[in-house]
């Protein structure tokens, strides 16, 4: 699953540089959509043969790229100011919901601890985007 993400990223930048020249169509923005939406689905075909808590973290990992996925094409859509600050948010949200998952793998007071700190990280990153 991790090394899906710098794939989706880097598309994404490849997307949005051969975009910046013309605006994005309404036909390339919903094959954009539609791409992102075959990519969740083979994400979760691929979670579905694990299981326990990896199942759970390739869950939310998968969920997450969607988000931010679905969160930079409507920013490169329609760009703007909130739209980019949307994407910091998503982006903070997703990490924030798979470290949360990873905790489950922890117990007790390091479990507590987990917690606290994908919180404070998820907070931290929504800071900086209102800054």
């Amino acid at each position: 699953m991790k090394k899906t993400l710098p794939l989706l990223v880097a598309a994404s930048f490849a997307f949005a540089f051969a975009g910046s020249a013309s605006a994005m169509t309404k036909e390339e923005h919903k094959a954009q959509k539609d791409s992102i939406a075959a990519n969740y689905k083979a994400a979760k075909e691929r979670c579905a043969a694990m299981d326990g808590n990896a199942k759970d973290i390739c869950n939310a990992e998968a969920r997450g790229q969607e988000k931010v996925a679905k969160a930079e094409l409507e920013a490169q859509f329609k760009p703007s100011p909130k739209a980019t600050a949307k994407v910091a948010e998503v982006k903070a949200d997703a990490a924030y919901d798979v470290a949360k998952e990873k905790c489950d793998d922890l117990a007790g007071n390091a479990k507590d601890a987990c917690q606290k700190e994908a919180k404070a990280a998820q907070a931290s990153a929504k800071a900086g985007t209102r800054g």
